[in-house]
This record gives C-alpha cells, structure tokens and sequence, in this order.
C-alpha cells in the first residue's frame, strides 16, 4: 500500500476521532497525581473512549494488551499500564494514545509532570513539545517528508538532546500504521515530497542523553539506554493546500502542558 490521499470529508472524520483523543488526555490529566497507578489512568481512557462511540485503537493492535501506552521517566514509549507502576512526585509520564471512530484512525502523545518537577525534567517536555510544532510547521506540500525529521532534530539537538532513531512517526487515517515514515530526523532534501491529503502522525521522541534505547524483556517497554529522562509528543496532522491541520487539538488551540497542569 503506498501513501494515502484523504479527501476532506475523510480529513473531517480523522479530526472527529482526533477529538475524542484530544478529550481523552483533557481528562486523564486530572488524575494526573501522585499515588495514581498507569493501570488505573489505562480503565479511564478505555471508559471515556467508548462513552464516546470510539474504540480504542491500541487495545489488540499487534497483540497489545492496553488502551494506552504509559511511558515514566526514562521510558521512551510502550510502557505497559501496571496496577504496580505507581506515579510519585517528581516523574514525568508520556502517554500514548488512539482511538477509532467509523473506520478512522487518530494518533496522539503528550508528556506530563507529576507535582513539582525538576528543572531539568521541565526544559525536556518544554523543548519535546516545541520540536513536535516546529515538525508540523514543516509538513507543508512540496517540502519532503525529510523536512520535518531536520526541524526536529535541529531543535532538539541545540538544546543537548538525543533524537531517537530507532523510532519514527508515520502515516495515519484508515489504519493506525500507514506510510510514509516520518523520521523525526535527517535532511529536509531526503524522503517523499509531502502533498495536500496526506496525514501524518508526528512525534518526536526526545531523551535527556544519548539517542540509544532497548526494549525490556517484556517485549514492549522501550527505555534510554542510559537511564536518563526521555519525553514525546505527538498529533496527527491533516496536510491541506493552506498548511498543516492537527486533528488532535482543537482548532486553534495550541496550549503549552504547564499552563494546562495550572488550570
């Protein structure tokens, strides 16, 4: 299967299930304290999405147990929900999510503070965040695909940061995992020239330290190879003749995660 094209009215469902995902992190942020377990946060999403009329994409796919991914500190994605894994002041957490609503596909990731957290912990989310836009602002028609990995990784890699590889963002609409690739790394020069109706998922997965990850020996958990803090973002973005659209913000909405712990 090559790349998709989406037509509007297909776009308009992507973003109809791009808001149930939008919705779904809105509310698991208020639970977001110390104390909470990733198994619970994992039972109010699956509640929420299907209240919603969607399903959870993750559940199942590739044989995945959970509705979320639930990533603490020095995990990069796929952490399992476990009633064992018990958020405490201080961590950061990335959750991954998707949802699919009337046969369309929505793909979204933010990274959270628990309580009070370090300076260092802080400046990782804030920067992560800022190279996923910086991303989207790429994912213009005529630029390749590559363009989106070099704004990435320029941000990231000026601020100290590892950008990692061995995990890249990728088309989405009518199953969760579609091409093309979407690297979050490289040359504005390399990959397909990115045209009007395609949708992506951009997320840069960013750590503290070197770029190196491995998966745990439960076959999903994927953590930095040193042990450092590793933060991700991600919005699945419609690509229109006027620009990138995100099906998984509100229009207009582009709120930083510290403004919206405080409100």
């Amino acid at each position: 299967m090559g790349v998709r094209i989406y037509t509007a009215k297909e776009v308009q469902k992507i973003y109809d299930s791009g808001m149930i995902s939008y919705e779904t992190h809105m509310l698991l942020r208020k639970h977001l304290k110390p104390g909470v377990s990733t198994l619970e946060l994992d039972k109010i999403a699956k509640n929420f999405i299907e209240s919603k009329g969607g399903k959870p994409a993750f559940l199942g796919l590739y044989g995945y147990p959970a509705c979320l991914c639930t990533s603490v500190n020095d995990t990069v994605v796929h952490g399992l929900p476990k009633k064992s894994c018990i958020l405490k002041e201080g961590d950061i957490i990335s959750i991954d999510l998707g949802v699919v609503k009337d046969g369309f596909y929505s793909d979204t990731a933010w990274t959270w503070p628990i309580g009070e957290v370090s300076e260092a912990a802080k400046r990782l989310i804030t920067v992560t965040q800022q190279c996923m836009f910086k991303g989207i602002q790429a994912a213009v028609p005529e630029n390749r695909v590559g363009a989106i990995g070099e704004a990435v990784q320029k941000h990231a890699e000026a601020h100290g940061y590892g950008v990692v590889r061995q995990l890249v963002g990728h088309g989405v609409g009518k199953a969760m995992h579609e091409e093309p690739q979407v690297p979050n790394f490289g040359r504005r020069r390399d990959g397909i020239k990115i045209r009007p109706g395609m949708v992506l998922a951009i997320e840069p997965m960013i750590n503290e330290g070197t770029y190196d990850v491995f998966t745990d020996d439960d076959k999903w958990t994927i953590r930095t190879k040193d042990g450092k803090l590793s933060a991700h973002f991600e919005h699945t973005v419609a690509v229109t003749v006027n620009g990138p659209m995100i099906c998984t913000l509100p229009k207009g909405a582009e709120a930083n995660v510290f403004e919206l712990m405080a409100s």
